[in-house]
């Protein structure tokens, strides 16, 4: 059942349209990675989410629930994590947790348990005693989740969450988020990241300029970023020759030669022909050996340039933003 859903849900900041129309739906359960460039709209549809910010129109929805109408039955299943935590001057570790553990009304032993057992979750039991303020960023991103676990919620929204880390920090909270995936927490996290997120959520949305461009399972966007995809091919000589022979196949938009990174020998100078081949035009790229072939032409490099979510991510926007 979808646990996060927007329908239509717009934002505007006078003229600006932070968000237009954005459709999204998380099921229970996923682990959903927010993609986007900067002022695309990602801390807004989560501010939205973490009934933050009110919707200029559409609707938001957690659990089923209507964000801006029923917010204090919202508020206990969520935990919103941003990119900058806040913190009190003074206040010790244990203090920090005690105080938003009172907040959620939890008392007494079963406040020092819950305290003693999201410590131990996150891995800062050692550090109770410490200054919040003299922590590092790694650690005040712990304690940050920390805080958000301390009444269980069902969702997390985090904004950011490995900004600015170190990469042993980085690999830290990626395993930390690994461990609430598996507790069935639903988790929505933006990041500029991309690999991590590829290893950690199962679903993916790429926002620009406040619209949804895809939403869906990693291997889709991967599948269809393929869509458009590179093909890398050396030849023994007439590298010009084999050039044109290529631009003439179909599903083939546009061929170029490039310096080689030194494993391929095309045209006996470490130099490439990359062609970009779309099968919505026609056409299958592995008829490119037999074609060259045919045309006389000795073929020593063949290789289809590898998609992840990073490369995806570039052919699917424009790097456009409010």
């Amino acid at each position: 059942m979808p646990m996060i859903e927007t329908i239509n849900l717009t934002k505007r900041y006078g003229e600006l349209t932070a968000l237009n129309s954005l459709n999204l739906t998380i099921n229970e359960g996923d682990c959903f990675g927010f993609i986007g460039p900067n002022g695309a709209g990602k801390t807004t549809t989560i501010k939205v989410l973490a009934t933050l910010l009110k919707p200029s129109s559409g609707q938001a929805q957690i659990a089923g629930l209507t964000v801006g109408y029923q917010n204090r039955q919202i508020r206990p299943l969520i935990g919103y994590v941003p990119d900058f935590m806040g913190a009190y001057q003074d206040m010790v570790v244990h203090e920090y947790l005690e105080f938003f553990a009172a907040a959620y009304n939890i008392n007494g032993m079963q406040r020092k348990k819950v305290v003693n057992d999201v410590l131990e979750l996150t891995d800062l039991t050692y550090k109770q005693t410490a200054e919040v303020n003299g922590l590092s960023r790694g650690m005040q991103q712990r304690l940050s989740i920390a805080r958000v676990l301390l009444h269980d919620p069902k969702v997390l929204l985090m904004d950011e969450p490995a900004s600015g880390l170190d990469p042993r920090a980085r690999i830290e909270i990626r395993e930390l988020l690994k461990e609430l995936k598996k507790m069935g927490k639903t988790i929505l996290i933006s990041s500029h990241i991309l690999h991590e997120l590829a290893e950690l959520c199962n679903t993916v949305g790429i926002i620009e300029k406040g619209e949804l461009l895809f939403n869906g399972t990693v291997d889709e966007i991967l599948r269809r970023a393929k869509v458009g995809h590179v093909i890398h091919v050396g030849v023994a000589e007439r590298l010009q020759d084999a050039a044109k022979v290529l631009q003439t196949m179909p599903g083939i938009e546009k061929v170029s030669i490039v310096q080689g990174d030194g494993t391929a020998h095309g045209g006996g100078t470490g130099q490439l022909i990359h062609a970009q081949f779309d099968a919505r035009m026609g056409g299958d790229f592995t008829d490119i050996p037999n074609v060259l072939v045919n045309n006389g032409l000795r073929m020593t490099h063949f290789q289809e340039e590898p998609v992840n979510l990073e490369t995806a991510f570039m052919r699917l926007t424009k790097g456009l933003v409010q």
